[in-house]
């Protein structure tokens, strides 16, 4: 069994689900998976703060399953610990969201196993997941490559916490979510929760960049990870452009390597929108 984690509201399910796809159509070797959704109701914050909704997580379940009926998605509330913790906090007005928070919630929810793969959901696999979920943890509670320009401009080692890969047994054991917790209680973070993570670390284990690639994508690269990016023609400028915009994606990156996936996605999209409609 593979336990993937994604967080966000409603917005984010075109990324969880191209991302998903790519999972599913790049691995041969793993499975069945559990996909874990941490999602919360934070409307009174901004009006689009709302959770994954039934229809879009059971349309991921459907689509999950097509290819094994083994595999889940799992949706988990955690409206209740945000408002416990976070409500109030001095990082709820995070660089992106406070859904970027939620995730320092995994040692509190019973149905997450000792170990976990956490994605942002700007995210596409381009090579089988096994790559990555094989890592050996002993002794480590995370892993995790370095983030592209952070290890110019902060640290050699800084790293990118849009994909870590959790030795949960482990971070029960040294605390690391509870410190991470209280980080963002306390103090104004300049990346919220992937400081707040940083800071609470003992032990972590520094991957390739092949496993979080914020800027190319080569043949060897497992992971490709849409984040914001720096371009310097025709002149210097940054483009925020992730793997849902598909135009976008074959244009301005030239990349054809995702086709059969976007491809698939494309006919998706319009399915969940033609059964929403004959829903209404």
């Amino acid at each position: 069994m593979v336990d993937i984690l994604f967080c966000g509201n409603e917005g984010v399910f075109d990324g969880v689900l191209t991302c998903v796809l790519s999972i599913l159509k790049r691995t041969e070797s793993a499975g069945p998976f559990t996909f874990h959704v941490f999602t919360m109701d934070v409307s009174h914050l901004d009006p689009k703060y709302k959770p994954v909704t039934d229809r879009q997580t059971a349309f991921l379940s459907e689509v999950v399953k097509e290819r094994d009926p083994e595999n889940r998605v799992v949706k988990y509330d955690v409206t209740g610990h945000y408002m416990k913790y976070f409500s109030g906090c001095p990082n709820e007005g995070a660089y992106c969201s406070p859904y970027t928070l939620i995730r320092l919630f995994a040692d509190l929810e019973e149905g997450i196993p000792d170990k976990l793969l956490y994605l942002d959901a700007d995210i596409m696999f381009n090579r089988d997941v096994s790559l990555l979920w094989d890592t050996d943890l002993t002794g480590y509670e995370y892993a995790a490559s370095t983030d592209h320009y952070g290890k110019y401009l902060i640290h050699p080692h800084y790293i990118n916490a849009g994909v870590l890969l959790f030795n949960m047994a482990e971070c029960r054991r040294t605390g690391l979510f509870e410190k991470a917790r209280e980080w963002i209680r306390r103090k104004k973070l300049t990346f919220a929760d992937q400081s707040a993570i940083i800071r609470s670390t003992t032990r972590r284990k520094l991957l390739p960049q092949r496993f979080n690639d914020q800027k190319f994508l080569h043949k060897h690269t497992v992971v490709r990870h849409f984040s914001k990016r720096l371009f310097w023609l025709p002149y210097p400028h940054t483009e925020n452009i992730k793997q849902w915009q598909v135009d976008r994606v074959r244009e301005v990156f030239g990349y054809r390597a995702f086709d059969d996936i976007l491809d698939e996605y494309l006919l998706l999209k319009e399915r969940f929108s033609s059964e929403e409609q004959t829903d209404e």
